[in-house]
């Protein structure tokens, strides 16, 4: 039972590692929220729904498809979104992703309606039985593959020459420029790679816990907490925000599972709506006493 549990946990950690870390690319780019990030993972579980119903194949399989028309839909985000107000206060940014997040939700809305519908599986469903130890077929498979996500993201960034090139722009934009970088693409190119990212998230969260056109708020919360929590501008700090994040979902609810005498000690202890408060307050004690995040730097320069 419990390496079922931290599989469970283990399998939302890592949606949610993907969502924020596209959040993080974007932030490290531009400098700005991306507010409609979490609308991005809501509306790739929009898309893998429309393709499940024309090519019913499994998750996996239209996986590449879902990231590709993200990353289309975050190219073309980046030029309605981004470009017509970078030379402008951060809180025009801030604005305009909240409003096409909005208008992302009500055209799900109009095109979906508001009841939640099911993505398809990334595998088939059922489970795994080995020696004796049971784990489901679909968890695993999250794990599996977001964990090829996360090396190929990290291979990208760290031995390529784009990769270098996204870094050195989200470093020092005005450098970039001088040293012949085209800024402007590299930005694009971001918003493209953090959109995908939020596509895959988006494909396999869909499955497990449906999707509805208002998702993207509880998403874009998640993913400010990881980042938060693990240091703003922080690769591995989102990941591990992440993490954090679902061992406070999964595991803390499920403790008295693995531990009975928990459940007569304290039973309203071992809730979601408990788990969720203790989360928040180890969140405010991390921005009281390491404001900067677990991986964070000390000196911050994004707000």
């Amino acid at each position: 039972m419990l390496l079922q549990i931290l599989v469970n946990a283990l399998a939302l950690g890592a949606s949610y590692a993907l969502l924020a870390l596209g959040f993080v690319l974007i932030l490290n780019a531009t400098s700005a929220v991306n507010f409609t990030h979490g609308d991005m993972v809501m509306a790739a579980g929009y898309v893998a729904i429309a393709l499940f119903s024309i090519v019913p194949v499994p998750g996996a399989l239209l996986l590449p498809l879902v990231m590709v028309a993200m990353a289309v839909l975050g190219f073309v985000f980046s030029w309605f979104a981004y470009f017509p107000l970078k030379n402008r206060p951060p809180v025009s940014v801030f604005i305009s992703t909240i409003a096409l997040g909005i208008v992302f939700q009500n055209s799900a809305n109009a095109i979906y309606g508001a009841e939640p519908r099911k993505g398809p599986p990334l595998l088939s469903e059922g489970l795994f039985e080995v020696a004796g130890i049971t784990i489901g077929k679909q968890a695993l498979g999250i794990v599996v593959v977001a964990i090829v996500l996360i090396l190929a993201q990290h291979l990208l960034l760290n031995r390529t020459g784009i990769g270098r090139k996204l870094r050195a722009t989200a470093q020092d934009r005005q450098m970039a420029e001088a040293i012949g970088i085209r800024v402007n693409r590299m930005i694009a190119l971001t918003f493209a790679l953090g959109a995908a990212l939020a596509g895959a998230a988006g494909l396999m969260l869909s499955n497990t816990f449906f999707v509805t056109p208002t998702d993207g708020t509880n998403y874009i919360i998640k993913a400010y907490i990881a980042v938060t929590i693990g240091g703003w501008g922080s690769l591995t700090g989102a990941v591990c925000g992440a993490l954090i994040i679902a061992l406070f979902e999964v595991l803390f609810p499920s403790l008295p599972l693995l531990i009975p005498p928990l459940e007569a000690i304290a039973p309203w202890l071992f809730t979601q709506t408990a788990s969720t408060i203790l989360l928040y307050l180890g969140l405010l004690a991390i921005m009281f006493f390491r404001p900067q995040g677990l991986f964070g730097e000390r000196v911050q320069r994004r707000v």
